[in-house]
């Protein structure tokens, strides 16, 4: 575990236009990104994180504060672009944000106030970047958001203010989005609706891995299981579980939040794997492989080992373009883009921070069930829904025949970065 001191404080330093390359060394395409700012402690210049706004034409950025000790500015970047892609290929009125701090987030398991005086801190620097909306990621939860919510309203001096952090807990009058597993109902609806286009696919009787058993991949695998789907598989950051015969899902479920994790795993396993050999996971046979964890878990080493038929990305960026094509074009494999299927959390955070300005979409959200849940399933359902249709119908009538599934995602995305006929943005009718 690091060493760890608090900063005296948190302060941001924009870099922008050419600079972005010759500080960062990431090249700026017709999309972004617009800014990049280094967190850093100005009594000491040590850098402790990294902001990406990618790309504002939809709205402001929305993207979580990711926490882990190796986080890079190239990592955050990644995820910031692919925010607006999602956002964009949702028909959100959002652009691409993301963040990220350079800590090891189990050191504040026992240390909430330390923790939250680093959010503050963060926050405090956050104030000052109004295109950027934070809302949780790896390593950041609820507790987290209304820290930074709290700090927003000090300088704002009222709260609904809309600029986050949005996941509060919900008696503070945010949206629970992990509890609620809004991004793997998000995977789930996708899920359903692959079934109509793929010959002989139903979840019923299929076999599942899910790499990252966390708040992503637990609840999908839940979810898939509860059709008929069985649970071959299952990892998190302490081990990693192969049985073809299918898992104890409710012993997986009771484990995942404690400290050792799936490998306090009693129940019958053909292969355990652990420390630098987690990865090896993913090569175990399954009809549907879910990489919910960190990006690249599938890359060029380990694409040719891969058996499975369907990878439902609940990651972002976990493969690389090069792998998905031969993923798809050498072994058949149907990838279900990240930022078309796993668009549920930025739906619903989207949601949230309209509902704290705007009254009457407040009462429209939560008119059916009292707590929002129901309205933003529906929507999340029919995005993805739709979009997992059009990707299909795209690729069945596309001149390139080789095209891959995550160009034909790219694509979707830069129609809706561009206005339309009728000179506007094409956006959800349900959110505006």
């Amino acid at each position: 575990m690091q060493n760890f001191t608090l900063p005296s404080r948190l302060v941001a330093e924009a870099v922008k236009g050419e600079a972005i390359e010759q500080r960062f060394k990431i090249a700026r395409n017709e999309f972004g990104p617009e800014c990049i700012y280094r967190i850093h402690d100005p009594a000491n210049d040590a850098t402790w994180g990294f902001v990406a706004v990618d790309n504002l034409v939809r709205g402001r950025g929305l993207g979580g504060v990711r926490l882990a000790p190796d986080v890079s500015v190239d990592e955050v970047y990644g995820l910031a672009a692919a925010m607006t892609m999602k956002s964009a290929a949702a028909m959100l009125p959002l652009g691409g944000a993301k963040s990220g701090l350079r800590v090891e987030p189990r050191y504040f398991a026992d240390k909430p106030e330390e923790k939250r005086a680093l959010i503050a801190m963060l926050a405090e620097a956050l104030w000052g970047i109004p295109e950027y909306i934070p809302g949780p990621d790896m390593g950041t939860n609820e507790t987290d958001m209304q820290t930074i919510y709290e700090v927003f309203a000090e300088k704002n001096g009222a709260a609904n203010h809309g600029r986050g952090g949005v996941g509060r807990p919900p008696a503070k009058g945010g949206f629970p989005l992990d509890e609620w597993a809004i991004t793997a109902h998000g995977l789930f609806a996708a899920a359903v609706a692959s079934e109509k286009h793929i010959p002989d696919f139903r979840i019923k009787d299929s076999s599942v891995v899910v790499q990252g058993f966390g708040n992503v991949g637990a609840p999908i695998a839940e979810k898939l299981a509860a059709l008929g789907a069985r649970i071959v598989g299952a990892s998190d950051i302490n081990a990693g579980l192969y049985n073809p015969a299918g898992l104890d899902v409710a012993q997986l479920l009771a484990l995942r939040k404690t400290k050792d994790g799936l490998a306090a795993y009693n129940g019958s396993v053909k292969h355990r794997f652990d420390g630098e050999h987690l990865d090896r996971l993913m090569e175990m046979p399954c009809t549907i492989l879910v990489p919910a964890a960190r990006p690249h878990a599938i890359h060029p080493e380990n694409a040719p080992h891969i058996h499975t038929r369907i990878v439902l990305q609940g990651a972002n960026n976990p493969a690389d373009l090069v792998s998905e094509y031969f993923l798809q074009h050498r072994r058949g494999i149907v990838c279900l883009t990240d930022f078309i299927v796993n668009s549920g959390g930025v739906t619903a955070a989207f949601i949230e921070a309209k509902a704290d300005v705007d009254a009457d979409f407040r009462a429209r959200v939560m008119a059916e069930d009292g707590t929002g849940r129901a309205f933003i399933e529906k929507v999340v359902t029919r995005i993805i829904t739709e979009n997992i249709d059009e990707m299909f119908a795209r690729r069945a009538s596309h001149r390139a025949k080789d095209i891959t599934w995550r160009e034909i995602a790219h694509e979707m995305a830069r129609d809706r970065l561009r206005v339309g006929a009728d000179g506007k943005l094409k956006i959800l009718p349900e959110l505006l």
